[in-house]
Parts: structure tokens; C-alpha cells; sequence
């Protein structure tokens, strides 16, 4: 099993945040076994601001395509402990396991804590078929 946690703040380093200052960092696992990585990057136009878990997330997609599954993830914030914000967690709710099972870890306190994607987004917005 990959540490997830160490690769998502592997790539906090590498974020561009000269705004915010929050360098964010993920790493996250699919259902295929494939892990993948992201980065915050700000722009001075903040709306087109990508966050380290879309940016992941959407590398998954350009790797694997649509039908990709996000088995598990951590978020890391270099100086700083949070959760994915919530556009992150609506990504992550999309490309998650059924019924929410995707976990999602992230530090409180310096230890990790994992909540499944359906705690941390108990109602996502999902389109009716």
C-alpha cells in the first residue's frame, strides 16, 4: 500500500501559491490500482485557481478516462490542516466508489483522520437519471 499521505505532501512542495500561500498537496489511489498526484495552482485571476484534489482528480480522468474510481485519497496543506474544500469534495463525490465509499485522509492535530467521501459530502449533487 502506497502513503499517501507522504506523496500528496511530495506534491504540496511543488505547488504555485504565491496568494494564498496555502501550498496544497494530493495524492490519491483508483480502483485500478494507478495513483496519481496534484497540486494547488493560483492564478492571479483567483477563479482560475485549480485545488491539489481536482487537479488529481483530473489526472486520473486524462489518464484512464470517464469510468475512473477514486479508491482512496489524502490532502496535505504545507503549515496548515484542513479537509478538502467543498468544490473538491463534489469532484472527488463524482469519481467516487459507490454508495461513497471513497476514503478521504487529511491531518487534525498532526495525526491522520480519514472520513469516507459520503461523510464529508453527506448530500453531493448528483444529476436524476
Amino acid at each position: 500500500m502506497h502513503d499517501l499521505l507522504a506523496l500528496a505532501e511530495t506534491a504540496a512542495l511543488k505547488a504555485y501559491a504565491p496568494y494564498s500561500k496555502f501550498q496544497v498537496g494530493c495524492a490519491l489511489e483508483t480502483l485500478s490500482g494507478q495513483i496519481y498526484t496534484g497540486c494547488n495552482v493560483e492564478n492571479a485571476s483567483y477563479g482560475l485557481t485549480i485545488c491539489a484534489e481536482r487537479n488529481a482528480v483530473f489526472q486520473g480522468v486524462a489518464q484512464e478516462g470517464a469510468a475512473v474510481k477514486v479508491v482512496r485519497a489524502a490532502v496535505v496543506c504545507l503549515g496548515h490542516e484542513f479537509p478538502p474544500c467543498g468544490a473538491c469534495r463534489q469532484v472527488i463525490a463524482e469519481f467516487s466508489l459507490a454508495d461513497g465509499k471513497t476514503e478521504v485522509t487529511f491531518l487534525r492535530g498532526g495525526q491522520p483522520v480519514t472520513r469516507t467521501i459520503a461523510e464529508l459530502l453527506p448530500e453531493a449533487f448528483v444529476i436524476p437519471s
